[in-house]
C-alpha cells in the first residue's frame, strides 16, 4: 500500500477531525460514546500555539494521524507532567530544562492492522520536522517489557524516560512520558 504524509493547515484539520477522532478511538480501544467529546478536544487543540499537525493517506482514506504543540503551563497536559516529575523524583535540573519548553506531541496514531509499515515514523519525523522546541514529549500507555510497535518507534527515534508508570486522572492505565532532544537524528523522509 501507498501512503503519503501530509502537513495539514488548521482549517484542514478541523474538517477532517471527525475521521482522525475515528481512528484515534479505533487505536486505543476507546468506546464510540467518546467521539463528541474528544472532537471538541481535538478542534480546541489546534488553538494552542504552535500547533502542527500530520496525516498519512492510503489509496482510499486517511490511515494515520499525528499532532501535537508547543508546551503552555496552563495547559492540563504540563500541569500533569509538572505534577508527575515531583512526585516520581526527576531531578531540579531536568524539571527545569522541561518546564522551559517543549513540543507535546499530543496524539498520533496509525489505522490498527497497519503497524510496521513505516507509517508512524513517517507521521512523527514529518510531525517534529523544524519544530521551535528544543525537545518533544509525549506519552503511551505502558506495555509489558515496552513490546508493541509504538515503543519500538519511540526507541528507535530516540526517546528516553521521563516518567514511568504515571497515571493520569480518569484513565485507570499506566502510562510511560518520553521525551527525545530535537532536530531528531534520524532524517525526515
Amino acid at each position: 500500500m501507498t501512503v503519503s504524509i501530509k502537513r495539514l493547515t488548521t482549517a484542514e484539520f478541523q474538517l477532517l477531525a471527525p475521521r482522525l477522532v475515528d481512528i484515534h478511538l479505533e487505536a486505543m480501544g476507546y468506546p464510540f460514546e467518546l467521539h463528541a467529546r474528544r472532537l471538541e478536544s481535538w478542534r480546541r487543540d489546534t488553538l494552542q500555539p504552535g500547533f502542527i499537525s500530520a496525516i498519512a493517506t492510503g489509496p482510499n482514506d486517511v490511515v494515520g494521524v499525528a499532532y501535537g504543540f508547543l508546551s503552555d503551563h496552563n495547559h492540563w497536559w504540563d500541569r500533569q507532567l509538572r505534577k508527575g516529575m515531583e512526585t516520581q523524583g526527576v531531578s531540579e535540573e531536568l524539571q527545569r530544562e522541561i518546564s522551559s519548553g517543549y513540543f507535546e506531541v499530543t496524539e498520533i496514531h496509525v489505522r490498527p492492522g497497519l503497524h510496521g509499515r513505516g507509517i508512524g515514523r513517517s507521521l512523527l519525523t514529518e510531525l517534529l520536522w523544524n519544530v521551535p522546541a528544543p525537545r518533544a514529549v509525549l506519552s503511551t500507555p505502558e506495555v509489558a517489557g515496552e513490546n508493541n510497535p509504538a515503543f519500538g518507534l519511540y526507541r528507535s527515534l530516540g526517546f528516553t524516560d521521563l516518567l514511568r508508570d504515571y497515571y493520569y486522572p480518569g484513565d485507570d492505565r499506566p502510562f510511560a512520558v518520553l521525551m527525545c532532544d530535537l532536530p531528531l537524528a534520524t532524517p525526515r523522509a
